[in-house]
């Protein structure tokens, strides 16, 4: 079977590729600050035009254009957006994308400082589960993981995915959206912005390797319409939650569909011994245990 992307055979890490660790540890802290700010904005807008029973309507959503701090928001998670790309062009995606688990920690801490309330104990250990579950989730797969050449076999069966969560999205949409559920804003958002990260790295590889095709215009589509719909996702998970509880779901569920989709459909796990398959369930489960305990114990959910 012939290969339309030829990229590296191990993650062996070059001194510039290690160089996209501060990069993308930098559009971590951006990502925080941005969220934080988004966060700042919805909220004062639907203080100024009500809160709606099934998410953002298209008034609030074009409101948040004139509010100051969900524009400077914005701006910082664009800079966060050409960080991470930056990061994930230069260096594995299963090294570098897990990464933005660092924003929780600074989130945390800047929404305490800012809004003067402590996050209690609980909260605090809800943070640190999720950050020591990716920790471990992304520490195995860096030893066990490895680049491949991406067959457009494989481009197209992550394709198919997309459009399968896509529609299930859609879908659901139509029945959770009056609850106002949180939880499922971030979960849906966290899973397109993974399809997002992987197929931008495959996107970005291809226009370095010269090997643009339709296929990869297909890609691109696939980028814009998965971005454009986690973004949605996420405006209505700060107007449901925390910014707190937002970035800790998606720093948690975000690595964890891109580094899946790397090891199941990518093959970038081939071989692994079972003890590390465990590994991967274990972790996962560690820290999406952290979102669900950071949604029931954050000071804003209990109030």
């Amino acid at each position: 079977m012939t290969t339309d992307l030829q990229i590296p055979d191990a993650v062996n890490l070059t001194p510039f590729q290690a160089l996209m660790i501060p990069v993308a540890l930098v559009g971590a802290v951006f990502l925080s600050l941005g969220a934080q700010f988004q966060s700042r904005g919805v909220q004062r807008v639907e203080a100024r035009l009500g809160r709606q029973s099934k998410g953002l309507s298209l008034r609030h959503v074009l409101a948040l254009v004139s509010s100051g701090y969900w524009v400077l928001g914005t701006v910082m998670l664009g800079v966060a957006v050409v960080l991470q790309l930056v990061s994930i062009t230069f260096a594995p995606l299963i090294v570098v994308q897990p990464l933005g688990a660092v924003a929780l920690v600074v989130t945390t801490w800047f929404s305490s400082r800012a809004t003067g309330v402590p996050l209690g104990h609980r909260a605090r250990r809800a943070v640190w589960t999720c950050i020591i579950g990716v920790g471990i989730f992304v520490g195995i797969a860096a030893f066990v993981g490895h680049e491949s050449a991406i067959t457009r076999q494989q481009l197209i069966t992550v394709l198919v995915i997309l459009a399968v969560v896509l529609a299930i999205v859609l879908v659901s949409f139509r029945f959770v959206a009056q609850h106002r559920n949180a939880l499922y804003y971030i979960a849906g958002a966290g899973i397109l912005y993974g399809f997002v990260a992987t197929l931008a790295k495959v996107v970005l590889n291809r226009f370095v390797n010269g090997t643009f095709d339709w296929l990869t215009a297909v890609a691109i589509v696939g980028v814009v319409v998965a971005a454009a719909l986690g973004g949605y996702f996420v405006q209505n998970a700060y107007s449901s939650g925390s910014a707190d509880l937002v970035i800790a779901g998606l720093t948690v569920i975000d690595p964890i569909v891109a580094v899946g989709i790397g090891v199941i459909v990518l093959d970038e796990a081939a071989g692994a011994p079972w003890g590390a398959v465990a590994g991967f369930v274990v972790a996962a489960g560690v820290a999406i245990t952290g979102v669900f305990l950071l949604a029931k114990h954050h000071p804003q959910s209990r109030a």
